[in-house]
């Protein structure tokens, strides 16, 4: 079996899109986020440009493997917004990704029905605006060693062509490399089978 060590995200955010009911505005963002802090700061900022609207309704997904979502009706008639908008990001199979629809009464009720189309098509023709990619699931190993093991450290990351992300080559050096999810295991294997060499994985939830 094959090991699963791609996502699919968005990396730019795509001009807002706007669907229109019953005389409601559904205006639909979409931003790539990796944080629940970046995610409050962009609804924050939402509030404010668009104050006079009635619902500010979101869904987001994050990570890689172990996911994080939410969604949020803000008001509406329960899983009338969040839910049908993060089912979208679902259906599309994205992550790291946060859907924001915003909603202008009309003064003519849609009725939950009509509510939950309005936002899963509001969700729908934003994701068909992104441009979606796929990452590789990458895996971040912190290798330590003195500097007279440097030649059989470095000989191993030019042989495997690894990518380096951050060096300290001093009397005691560290070497931080970034591995593809298929690959890690046997990269570990090769500086752990090293002697007077460290290797240990680090949290890459912050790593794009």
């Amino acid at each position: 079996m094959t090991q699963k060590d791609v996502y699919h995200t968005i990396t730019i955010s795509p001009a807002p899109v706007l669907f229109k009911v019953k005389n409601s505005k559904f205006f639909g963002y979409a931003y790539p986020v990796s944080n629940e802090a970046t995610i409050k700061s962009h609804l924050e900022r939402l509030k404010e440009e668009h104050h006079k609207a009635r619902h500010w309704c979101y869904a987001y997904q994050i990570g890689k493997e172990d996911l994080i979502f939410r969604f949020n009706d803000d008001g509406e008639p329960s899983n009338s917004a969040g839910l049908p908008i993060y089912r979208q990001i679902q259906s599309f199979g994205v992550t790291n990704i946060l859907i924001v629809v915003i909603r202008y009464f009309g003064g003519i009720k849609l009725g939950v029905g009509g509510l939950i189309n309005a936002y899963k098509s509001t969700a729908q023709l934003t994701l068909e605006h992104c441009q979606i990619i796929t990452k590789t699931i990458q895996t971040i190993y912190l290798i330590s060693f003195a500097y007279t093991d440097i030649n059989k450290v470095m000989r191993i990351i030019k042989e495997k062509t690894l990518e380096v992300i951050d060096q300290k080559l001093e009397l005691n050096c560290e070497i931080t490399i970034s591995v593809r999810k298929k690959d890690s295991n046997m990269v570990f294997n090769l500086f752990d089978g090293l002697y007077g060499v460290q290797i240990k994985k680090l949290n890459s939830d912050n790593i794009q």
